[in-house]
């Protein structure tokens, strides 16, 4: 068998084990997801996911990875994550990585909101824009203590300007209370 897919790494598992060629019909994807036929309908419709197969008569089989990608189509949902966006989301996918298949089967998906994150291969990125959204630690790290450095220098000149300043501003309030003084 060849490499696990990102979501077997994920979990931490091998191959995902279940009979190879096995297909389910829609009354049994219903049953096992617990979402409706009509739901399942309108995810096939909008070509969401796809069933792997039809029969001659029209009756739509999927696979084990279509039942991972209506999971995670599920799960998504459930997250608060809109259906137009996942369509997007796995439209993106699929043009940005094209040795992906079935990106809601063989990726790792969270949603933060109604953004979709991916994580493959120790990065993590917004699934319809691309934007990265791991960033190192120790960079940041390094670019606050650049911004301390110089807002230290630039707060010792403005103690120092002011240092040079107070004086002027007392003899200033002594000038003011004098003349208040004179016209009391």
């Amino acid at each position: 068998m060849g490499e696990p897919t990102a979501s077997e790494r994920a979990a931490g598992s091998g191959p995902i084990a279940h009979k190879p060629r096995e297909l389910y019909r829609t009354k049994d994807v219903v049953e096992i997801l617990g979402v409706s036929r009509r739901q399942l309908q309108y995810w096939t419709q909008t070509e969401l996911v796809v069933p792997s197969q039809r029969t001659e008569g029209g009756h739509h089989r999927y696979s084990f990875e279509d039942l991972v990608s209506l999971k995670a189509t599920k799960r998504l949902i459930d997250a608060g994550v809109s259906v137009q966006r996942i369509r997007s989301a796995v439209r993106s996918l699929r043009e940005v990585l094209p040795t992906i298949e079935k990106p809601l089967a063989e990726l790792v998906l969270v949603a933060t909101g109604d953004v979709v994150l991916v994580f493959l291969e120790g990065a993590a990125f917004e699934a319809v824009s691309g934007q990265e959204w791991v960033f190192e630690v120790a960079q940041f790290q390094r670019e606050v203590e650049d911004w301390n450095r110089k807002t230290q220098s630039n707060d010792k000149s403005r103690k120092t300007r002011a240092a040079a300043v107070e004086p002027v501003r007392r003899a200033r309030s002594v000038r003011r209370s004098a003349k208040q003084i004179r016209r009391a």
